[in-house]
Order: structure tokens, then sequence, then C-alpha cells
């Protein structure tokens, strides 16, 4: 079972390097991104979960159309990425959904940060999935934190995956910078180790990062970008379907293992 999803925000990226990159531009990128992943998502047959910030749906309401009538699910991610705030958990359910017309029924913090526990219940959300459990200095120590699914306050908490024992993350940076095999590997053992996979990208590794020095960014970030990263995507989801994996979004992923918590009652 494959939890495929993407934190779709502005491009803010150049303002970690000291890059002033206005709204504008940023949106720009994003959307190009957004529909480069539809596109490889649409070739395969296969759906995902899009966190979405508040900035990103305003700015592009035909994307957040697109990515619904295409049969994918859309979820909340904060509001501003580059500044976020104490009750963008409220805020930004209200603007995803106005932009939507749809309810939505799970948060990621933006950069996966600690968020409230208290305002996600009070939100009404049904799952969270701000958690990394890997070691990263200078990003996330979750080194005792549960690293697969698990429930708090009634709400379900969806890490992201990492390795059994070492922790490793298989999130967007390793598929930039490992070689595939080895990427695949290590997805096929937290898949039979766990039963199930949970990842996340975003719209602005499909963008051409190589061609623009003037973002700044550091060379694991442009490694693959673009095409290749697109490229890379098509691979691992062909892969993946051609070992029998199930595509799940993650409200139905919530309301299956909720269902079955109940009945164990």
């Amino acid at each position: 079972m494959v939890l495929l999803s993407f934190d779709t925000e502005e491009f803010d990226v150049p303002r970690e390097h000291g890059v002033d990159f206005p709204l504008e531009e940023a949106m720009k990128v994003s959307r190009y991104g957004t529909n480069k992943i539809l596109d490889v998502l649409k070739a395969n047959g296969v759906h995902a979960t899009f966190f979405c910030t508040g900035n990103f749906a305003t700015h592009a309401p035909e994307v957040i159309k697109r990515i619904i009538d295409e049969g994918h699910e859309v979820a909340c991610h904060g509001v501003d990425h580059w500044q976020p705030k104490s009750d963008d958990v409220f805020r930004s359910k209200e603007i995803v959904e106005g932009v939507a017309g749809i309810k939505t029924y799970g948060y990621r913090q933006p950069r996966m940060f600690p968020v409230s526990d208290e305002n996600i219940k009070k939100a009404g959300f049904l799952f969270n999935s701000s958690l990394n459990p890997a070691c990263i200095p200078g990003r996330y120590i979750h080194l005792l934190t549960p690293r697969t699914a698990f429930v708090k306050d009634g709400v379900l908490q969806i890490p992201a995956s990492v390795t059994p024992v070492v922790r490793f993350p298989l999130f967007w940076l390793a598929l930039h910078n490992l070689p595939e095999w080895l990427y695949f590997a290590l997805v096929r053992r937290v898949l039979r180790h766990d039963g199930y996979f949970v990842t996340y990208f975003h719209p602005w590794e499909f963008y051409e990062l190589k061609e623009h020095p003037e973002f700044k960014m550091p060379f694991i970030i442009k490694n693959h970008s673009g095409e290749q990263m697109a490229q890379r995507l098509d691979d691992l989801i062909k892969m993946l379907k051609k070992q029998g994996e199930m595509f799940v979004k993650f409200t139905d992923f919530t309301n299956a293992y909720m269902k079955k918590l109940a009945s164990k009652k």
C-alpha cells in the first residue's frame, strides 16, 4: 500500500538561501511543477494526496480544480509556507476549502515542523502527517518518536516512512540523490516491514532548477530536478505498480485504519 503525497506550496526555497523571491515568481514555478506531477500520475492511473498551502490555493485555483477533477485528495499545508503562524491550522482549512469547494480532512505543517495537536483536533482534521521520524541535523531530531502510524487524541498521526532500525528517510531528497536501484530497494524493505509506504515531494522539484543559478540552490536539491525528477517519479510508480502495490489517499488510509482499530475493541 502506497501513500504518495505532495507538499503543494509556493516555491520559497531560494529565500532560505538569502535570495529575495517574490510570490508571483514562486507561484509560476509551483504551478508548472504541480502540472508536471499531475501528468505523471494521470499517465500511470494512480491517485495521491496534495497538501496545499492557502497561498497556493488562492493563487492557483485552476490547478486545485485539476487536482480534484482527476481524482486526487486535497489536504492542508498551512497558509504562507515561509511564515507559518499559530492559527494557520484553522485559516488554511478555511482558505483551501473555500477555493476547492470540498471538505478537507488532513493537515501537514510546513517543513514538517511541530504543530499543535490540540489545534489539529479542534479544526476537525482526521489525520496529521507532520512528522518525519528521522534524525537530520538542523531539521529533524525524532529518533524516539513512533516511526509508523499511531493515534493521538483521536487523530491519526501518519509519519513519513523511514527505514527500520537506522531510520534512513525515504522522502524527496533521497530519490534525488540515491541511485534508483538503492532507493527502490529501501522502499521495498519498508513495504515488507510496515505493510505500507509514505513519502512526499514538492512541485518545485519538477522545475529545471539546474538552469537557474540565481536561485542559489544546493546541489543535493538541484540534482536530478526537472524532467529527470519526473522520470524518477514515473519509474518509482511503475516499480510499485509492477509489485502489485495499491495507491491510496490519506483519508482512505485513515478511515480503514480507524475502522480496524475500532473492530479490535
